[in-house]
């Protein structure tokens, strides 16, 4: 989590830019990308599911993690790796586990100057009127290489594990991983980092209030 310098580029009125889609699409990197070049607040939704996840599996109730949750712990480094991902899709599955985190988000979404938020439901569901609302994707075969690249394995199971997530996090009956009907759609399988930064930045400086 970050936060934007004073006014942002909405001059101080909320502004909100969704960035949603699967994992090892680029999201994150598109998402930090437009804080920066926009000033504007960074959430990854996706640190406080995993947050909850390491709590669960350390025999924490999930529940009651999520609405215990410090966000001065969103900086931990294990909240990066492998074992908080796969925890935070499974956590990610339970309503009460979103329900008590919907309420950080959508004041994190509102804050004056602007914020931005990365994950998997913030269009369709924690920011639904969101003024800007983008989904980041690639060819599953694409991410998990990207995967692979950065942790190594095996590149067969990388991809398995890819795909299970995406299952998972595309089939469970609550917010459920989709494009919202108004986003932009940016498929970063043959887009570099630079590129996909520079088509997400074009949609949101179009939409910018005025002075």
């Amino acid at each position: 989590m970050t936060g934007g310098g004073g006014g942002g580029a909405a001059g101080g009125a909320p502004f909100t830019v969704a960035v949603d889609g699967p994992a090892a699409a680029g999201k994150g990197t598109v998402a930090r990308a437009l804080a920066a070049r926009f000033g504007l607040a960074h959430l990854d939704t996706g640190l406080l599911y995993r947050a909850v996840g390491l709590a669960a599996a350390a025999g924490a109730d999930p529940v009651a993690a999520a609405r215990a949750l410090d966000p001065a712990g969103l900086a931990r480094p294990d909240l990066r790796g492998e074992a908080a991902a796969g925890w935070a899709s499974r956590v990610a599955a339970m309503p009460g586990v979103r329900a008590a985190l919907l309420d950080f988000q959508r004041a994190f979404a509102r804050r004056p100057g602007g914020a931005i938020l990365d994950g998997r439901d913030t269009g369709t569901v924690v920011c639904p009127a969101a003024e800007v609302k983008l989904y980041v994707t690639a060819r599953p075969e694409v991410r998990a290489r990207r995967r692979w690249r950065e942790e190594g394995g095996d590149l067969a199971a990388v991809l398995a594990e890819v795909m299970a997530r995406d299952a998972r996090d595309m089939g469970r009956a609550d917010a459920p991983l989709r494009a919202a009907p108004d986003a932009v759609v940016i498929d970063t399988s043959d887009l570099d980092p630079a590129a996909a930064a520079a088509a997400a930045a074009a949609v949101v400086a179009a939409r910018l209030p005025r002075p």
